[in-house]
C-alpha cells in the first residue's frame, strides 16, 4: 500500500548545449516481502562495494522485511516493481545473534580502529558489555541508485521519524540513543577533480561538483553532508578489499564513511534536508 501520494521530480537532462526537464512520480511504500528481497540485496551490496562479500546480505534482506511498518521503499512503476531507493533502520542490539548484525559489528570496529576516540565510543557500545547495556544503537539502511533525485531524501527521513515514534507507542524496540550511518565516498586527485568539473555541463558546475583545480573526498549522496554536521563522530575509510590504484587506473579510488549521531539529532537532520533539498516547486 502507498504511504504517499505520488511526488513530482523534475529530472534535468542536459550538456552544454541543451536542457531538459523529464517529469517523473515516485510512489513511497512500505517493505513488501513479495518483491522487495532481490532489490534490497542489491542496494545492500552497492552500498557495502568492495567489501559486500564479507556481508550476509541476504540476512539484511530477511531483517529489513520481517519489520514491515518501518521503512520506505521508492518506486516509480507501482508497488509491484523494484524500488529505486530504500530506508530503514534496525536495532543492533536486539538483532545482535544476527549473522549481518554480527559482521557489522566485526567490521566497524575493525574500520575505526584507526581513530581511537570512535573506536572506544563503538566498543562502548557495541562491544560484550555494551550490547548488554540499555544504550541501543540503530543501523540506519539508507541507499539508492546513483540517479534518483536528493529530493527524495528528506520525506523519507520524516516517514521514517514517524514510524519509529509510532513504534514507540507500541512498545516495540526503536528507541535509540544512536544511529550508525554507513555510507560511500570517493576520492579525487586535483587533476581528477579539474577533469570532472571540466566534463560536466554548466547546470551542474554549482551544484556539489568540486573546484576545478581542488581534490578531496566527496560523498557519493549529497544528504551524507548533511548528516554529516550533526554526527558526533565521522570516519573516511578505505575497504578491505581494493586494489592498489596505479596513477592510470580507470574508475574512481572508492571508499566507505561511517558517522555515528546521537539518536535525538534526526528531527533536526529532516529539518536540514528540507531546507538544503526542498520539493521542486
Amino acid at each position: 500500500m502507498s504511504k504517499r501520494k505520488k511526488t513530482n521530480v523534475d529530472s534535468e537532462e542536459n550538456d552544454d548545449s541543451d536542457m531538459s526537464l523529464v517529469d517523473i512520480d515516485f510512489d513511497f511504500f512500505g517493505p513488501d516481502p513479495e518483491v522487495d528481497y532481490l532489490a534490497i540485496k542489491r542496494l545492500a551490496t552497492q552500498l557495502l562495494s568492495n567489501d559486500a562479500e564479507k556481508f550476509p546480505v541476504h540476512d539484511l534482506a530477511d531483517l529489513i522485511l520481517a519489520q514491515p511498518l518501518v521503512g520506505t521503499a521508492v518506486k516509480c512503476d507501482g508497488k509491484e516493481s523494484d524500488p529505486y531507493a530504500f530506508l530503514t533502520v534496525l536495532n543492533i542490539h536486539v538483532h545482535q545473534a544476527r549473522p549481518f548484525i554480527k559482521a557489522l559489528i566485526e567490521y566497524v570496529l575493525s574500520k575505526s580502529s584507526s581513530d581511537s576516540t570512535l573506536h572506544g565510543t563503538l566498543h562502548n557500545l557495541l562491544g560484550p558489555a555494551g550490547l548488554q547495556s540499555q544504550n541501543h544503537v540503530g543501523f540506519v539502511f539508507s541507499e539508492r541508485l546513483i540517479n534518483m533525485p536528493v529530493q527524495i531524501k528528506p520525506p523519507m527521513y520524516r516517514m521514517l521519524n514517524e514510524e519509529i515514534r509510532m513504534a514507540l507507542e507500541e512498545n516495540e524496540p526503536y528507541r535509540f540513543t544512536h544511529l550508525l550511518f554507513i555510507s560511500r565516498i570517493y576520492r579525487l586527485t586535483p587533476e581528477e577533480a579539474s577533469e570532472m568539473y571540466s566534463r560536466a555541463p554548466r547546470s551542474k558546475r554549482t551544484k556539489g561538483a568540486p573546484p576545478p583545480t581542488e581534490g578531496g573526498v566527496f560523498p557519493f549522496h549529497q544528504e551524507d553532508e548533511v548528516i554529516r554536521k550533526f554526527a558526533i563522530h565521522t570516519l573516511d575509510y578505505s575497504f578491505t578489499n581494493t586494489e592498489p590504484r596505479e596513477k592510470d587506473s580507470f574508475g574512481l579510488d572508492v571508499g566507505g564513511r561511517m558517522m555515528l549521531v546521537p539518536a535525538d539529532k534526526l528531527p533536526q537532520i529532516i529539518v536540514a534536508l528540507n531546507e538544503e533539498f526542498p520539493p521542486p516547486s
